[in-house]
């Protein structure tokens, strides 16, 4: 969910961070927890539902209810979005889930005025095994880019790596013009971080910042239209796509994935990548 960002990117102190890692794990709980109930039959308006129980259950409120960019406030706490819905996907209680399906769910938490916002692709049942192999190559690329999101760097960098795996897994197309975002006492914020691009360009990477690394990919074009809902984003050509999400902090001794119930040590390792001593 990304439409326009104030320009000044807001760095954030140790302690606005440590929030921030608490909104990032009722975030964690609610995408666990939705995930957990994905099946054949289950609408995407019970899903919503959960994530709505979770926010209650944690004192926490919602990034996406209520959200307006001029075409009238979002009216879940989730983004369900199925197949050859990119983003944005309005929960419905008609919008039931079948067999083979894929869904992506977002969902953003406030605690105490901070953000936390990731999501996940999900497979519903036994799906193509292009569709798993989507999905995957999405997540691989969602976590070569927090690889690269290192104090010291630019935030191209981040792009780059995104772009790299991706084309390393196969000919996914990279959804054009959406991307992540940077995060914090509001949702989206800058700096705008698409998902393609070459390394080296934009703004420093410095300790403090707090982005939302995004990758979205499709089976087929890189082009997206919105339907007259005026949130959902379908891919042009009808082919299925997956969504990946995480928020992460730059730290000087490395990042720190807020969203994630280990802080990001067990994927970073894989790629030999030190979580900052602050996650768990």
């Amino acid at each position: 969910m990304a439409r326009g960002f104030p320009e000044r990117i807001q760095l954030k102190s140790a302690e606005q961070l440590a929030v921030m890692r608490q909104a990032g794990l009722v975030v964690a709980r609610a995408l666990r927890e939705m995930r957990d109930a994905v099946a054949p039959g289950v609408s995407t308006a019970d899903l919503d539902q959960i994530a709505r129980r979770v926010l209650h259950d944690e004192g926490a409120s919602s990034s996406f209810l209520g959200y307006d960019v001029g075409t009238g406030p979002y009216p879940a706490v989730i983004c369900a979005s199925v197949n050859d819905r990119v983003v944005h996907g309005i929960p419905s209680p008609a919008d039931k889930l079948a067999e083979g399906d894929l869904i992506s769910l977002d969902f953003g938490a406030i605690v105490d005025g901070w953000h936390g916002d990731a999501a996940i692709s999900v497979t519903v049942g036994e799906v193509r095994p292009d569709v798993a192999a989507l999905s995957a190559a999405c997540e691989e690329a969602l976590w070569a880019g927090i690889a690269a999101a290192r104090v010291g760097g630019r935030l191209s960098d981040i792009s780059s790596a995104v772009e790299t795996s991706v084309r390393r897994s196969g000919r996914y197309g990279i959804v054009a013009g959406y991307g992540g975002h940077g995060i914090g006492s509001a949702m989206h914020m800058a700096p705008h971080i698409l998902n393609y691009g070459p390394a080296g360009r934009g703004p420093r990477l410095v300790r403090g910042m707090a982005l939302a690394i995004e990758p979205m990919l499709t089976l087929g074009s890189r082009g997206t239209e919105q339907l007259d809902d005026g949130w959902t984003v379908v891919t042009v050509d009808g082919s299925w796509a997956a969504h990946w999400e995480h928020t992460v902090a730059l730290l000087d001794d490395g990042p720190w994935v807020l969203t994630a119930e280990d802080g990001g040590r067990d994927r970073l390792g894989e790629l030999g990548v030190a979580v900052s001593a602050r996650a768990p």
